[in-house]
């Protein structure tokens, strides 16, 4: 594998997976500017055939870049299994760093050496729009109220101190990875993103946020939609209903 060194990180080597679906007209301006703010991440662009030719675009873009790369999948089979699928093809090949990134534009590619930098005390980087120095830019703000609800329902919900554990801007060392049981998780939307974030925070690892900017999409249509909102309340209620149970039954019965 060629050298993937970043002389502006500590953490090496990187793959930043790109979950796509119909994202012809964002996904070569976002690989543009992540290749050019981490000059030393491979990329990986994980497509569920999209009709639109986004996988096409990708495959030439890995055809000029030797550090991009694509995984073609048949069929939009959700956010969270393209993302497992992304972290196995980064595990079989030795990446010490997994990142997670959209392809819309939203995640400033520019924020990501500080997450990088960031993950050499860490095992887990959040980035964060809800931090002191995090934002949101062009957000209508039903959609900020909403992920804002969200992040307080499952903070309250699983007892967590993460104030954006539902963001899809992170970075893993792969030992994290490697302890997760990818198999089990069923979840997609923003409720993977609790899922895993929540599963980190259990294993003892060691999860920090640092402040973003988060742009609205300019181009092409959200993936949110109402049956992915009734997935997270359902989860997060469920997890939350369990694990109050562990600590009442560790506390009464041990």
């Amino acid at each position: 594998m060629t050298d993937q060194r970043d002389s502006r990180t500590n953490v090496e080597p990187v793959l930043v997976v790109i979950p796509t679906y119909n994202e012809r007209d964002n996904v070569g301006p976002t690989v543009e500017r992540l290749r050019a703010s981490a000059p030393g991440a491979h990329v990986l662009v994980v497509d569920d055939g999209s009709p639109d030719g986004t996988g096409e675009l990708a495959d030439k873009l890995a055809a000029e870049d030797e550090q991009v790369h694509v995984l073609h999948r048949t069929e939009k089979a959700g956010l969270g299994t393209a993302y497992i699928a992304g972290f196995r093809w980064g595990l079989e090949r030795d990446y010490a760093t997994i990142v997670e990134m959209d392809a819309d534009g939203s995640h400033a590619a520019e924020d990501l050496p500080r997450l990088l930098d960031t993950l050499a005390d860490a095992d887990l980087v959040l980035g964060s729009r809800y931090v002191p120095g995090g934002k949101v830019v062009n957000w209508p703000r039903r959609r900020e109220l909403l992920s804002r609800g969200a992040n307080l329902y499952s903070k309250l919900a699983l007892g967590m101190t993460i104030n954006d554990i539902t963001s899809g801007f992170r970075a893993y060392r792969r030992t994290v990875l490697e302890a997760l049981p990818l198999d089990e998780i069923a979840s997609q939307g923003y409720c993977f993103q609790i899922d895993l974030a929540w599963r980190t925070a259990r294993a003892d690892f060691r999860v920090v946020e640092v402040p973003i900017t988060f742009t609205e999409r300019e181009v092409g249509d959200s993936k949110m939609n109402a049956s992915v909102v009734r997935e997270a309340l359902f989860r997060v209620a469920r997890w939350g209903l369990r694990h109050r149970f562990q600590q009442l039954k560790t506390l009464y019965w041990t």
